[in-house]
């Protein structure tokens, strides 16, 4: 046990995740936690955040967690958002870019405002959050054991898949590529930056599709691996990022998707010689 916690704990951290009362974000914020870590969790619904934070809180665990508001949908609250982390903590070990919205139309209906809105949550408030935050991950980042950020992506930005959701989609895409250009500008600074690029899982996000058992199920038959992913499988990959293990590992896309990425038709030339 010892061992693992030195791999994969996170005991005396502080991090921040955003849009952390929900999905995903959620499921960052409880790893953390029960790794040890106090977790800040931000989003629009402060009332949410306080919540979960109460519920992460009754855990039997050495972690802890705060929650409040904080907005990422313009330059102005970014401010305040990072005004609040700073009066919070002097430093932050971990930022985890969880914060993001979709919009989805038929491609003849797509509206221009689709564009504006989700790319300047999706990437220009990732980016801008990162940057107000750097100088508090630099002051807990050390040779041995970095800072480390965690952008939120899709394999919708991975793979050519919109089914409506073509700004949700390119944004993603924009997030994967954010992420490798903000892990070689702050490796000096001994902040590591990777990304998640999830497949389905259930979320306030993809509710309408697999918020039931039946969608659930007739969604996995059509991943690879045959599932949707787990609360454990997002726990797993941020506790590897997050604890020593990770600590070499930087500018990375994980593909938590079930093998969607890499999936091709296995009868490529076969079809056509039979």
């Amino acid at each position: 046990m010892a061992y693992l916690n030195d791999i994969f704990g996170v005991s005396g951290k502080t991090a921040l995740v955003t849009g952390g009362a929900t999905g995903i974000g959620r499921m960052i914020a409880e790893a953390l936690v029960q790794g040890g870590a106090h977790v800040l969790i931000a989003s629009r619904k402060g009332d949410a955040c306080e919540a979960v934070a109460a519920e992460l809180n009754a855990l039997d665990t050495d972690g802890s967690a705060e929650g409040f508001a904080g907005d990422v949908g313009s330059e102005a609250a970014i401010d305040a958002l990072t005004a609040n982390v700073k009066a919070r903590t002097d430093k932050l070990d971990i930022l985890v870019n969880n914060a993001g919205i979709t919009w989805g139309e038929p491609y003849n209906s797509f509206p221009h405002k689709a564009w504006e809105k989700v790319m300047n949550i999706n990437v220009a408030g990732m980016f801008t959050l990162t940057r107000n935050l750097t100088e508090l991950l630099t002051v807990a980042a050390t040779d041995g054991d970095p800072s480390r950020i965690i952008n939120i992506g899709s394999v919708m930005g991975t793979i050519p898949l919109a089914e409506g959701a073509y700004s949700y989609a390119v944004s993603k895409g924009a997030v994967h590529h954010l992420t490798k250009i903000l892990a070689a500008e702050l490796a000096a600074k001994n902040i590591t930056v990777n990304a998640f690029a999830p497949g389905p899982f259930p979320s306030k996000m993809t509710a309408f599709v697999i918020g039931s058992e039946e969608g659930q199920t007739k969604v996995g038959a059509n991943v690879p691996i045959g599932r949707v992913g787990t609360p454990e499988d997002i726990a797993g990959a941020t506790l590897f990022l997050c604890g020593r293990g990770g600590a070499y590992t930087s500018g990375a896309i994980i593909p938590l998707d079930g093998g969607m990425s890499v999936e091709a038709a296995q009868n490529l030339f076969a079809n056509a010689m039979s």
